[in-house]
């Protein structure tokens, strides 16, 4: 099997051109939350966030996703004028990471007042959970700001039936919705969203059937790392799930996938050169 890419192109984020097709780009996931469901939130403990950024980039990350609200299962999502707690957690930490470490920021939020200050202290794209659907201003910001922003279909309000057409149409609303907004096409990185109001098999369904996002004519994102699909299946807590985790980031690449958002770098980072040297032809020792 031989992935086409899902564009032609590249996309800048922050000081780096992320040109895919070539090879499978590496997310890291810093979540300050207290409440991760993977048991990884570091609070406001700003050193111990810049060590474990640092070690992620020393590993092999490509840019750093900074969170500070929890979005595990079962969580209620936060109104989008309720940012304080939000601030105090990521704001710090992103002023930080941006002065220290060499790879791009994005800040994981749904919420205008969080995403423009994390821009300002030194994020330099959007992770937006909802698509747009809680808060549309801000695909205005990322337009203002030239940023890309990530969109990921989220069913949590709607569960729905037959999930590839769900999402594909939840995907092409939010990316006529951004592109209206002004924000230019090499701007835009869709996600389908694993967990997030799907069930096992539809989440089992997207990594087999990830292919048919490419119609999007989008950068595709997986953040399939720790999952409950993955414990359900495996009968395993989030900390033993790296194995189950490297199934669906091989599969996922396979199937298309342009950057992949996880826990386990240097773990990954292996997993994605094995998988590019078989479908993208590449070898790389970097």
């Amino acid at each position: 099997m031989e992935a086409k890419s899902s564009v032609i192109g590249a996309t800048r984020i922050g000081n780096a051109d992320f040109r895919w097709g070539e090879r499978t780009y590496i997310m890291g996931i810093c979540n300050l939350s207290p409440d991760s469901f993977s048991g990884d939130g570091l609070g406001t403990d700003i050193e111990a966030t810049l060590a474990q950024a640092r070690r992620m980039v020393e590993e092999g990350a490509d840019i750093i996703d900074i969170g500070g609200e929890s979005t595990r299962p079962g969580m209620e999502p936060q109104s989008i004028d309720d940012v304080d707690e939000e601030l105090r957690l990521v704001i710090p930490a992103v002023e930080r990471l941006a002065s220290e470490i060499k790879v791009p920021i994005s800040i994981d939020t749904y919420k205008y007042g969080v995403a423009s200050r994390a821009l300002e202290a030194g994020a330099s794209a959007i992770n937006d959970i909802w698509a747009l659907q809680r808060d549309p201003r801000l695909a205005q910001l990322a337009a203002e700001q030239n940023v890309p922003i990530i969109m990921m279909s989220n069913q949590r309000d709607a569960p729905v039936d037959d999930i590839m057409p769900a999402i594909i149409a939840d995907l092409e609303r939010a990316i006529r919705q951004a592109t209206e907004a002004g924000v230019p096409e090499q701007n835009i990185i869709v996600d389908p969203g694993i967990g997030f109001g799907k069930s096992l098999e539809q989440n089992l369904e997207i990594v087999r059937h990830l292919a048919e996002l490419r119609t999007l004519d989008k950068p595709i994102l997986l953040g399939s790392s720790r999952k409950s699909m993955i414990g359900l299946v495996l009968d395993l807590p989030a900390d033993q799930r790296l194995e189950g985790t490297a199934a669906t980031v091989a599969i996922g690449i396979a199937s298309g996938a342009d950057i992949v958002r996880v826990h386990d770098i240097k773990q990954m980072v292996r997993v994605c050169r094995m998988s590019d040297a078989i479908i993208r032809r590449r070898i790389s020792h970097d």
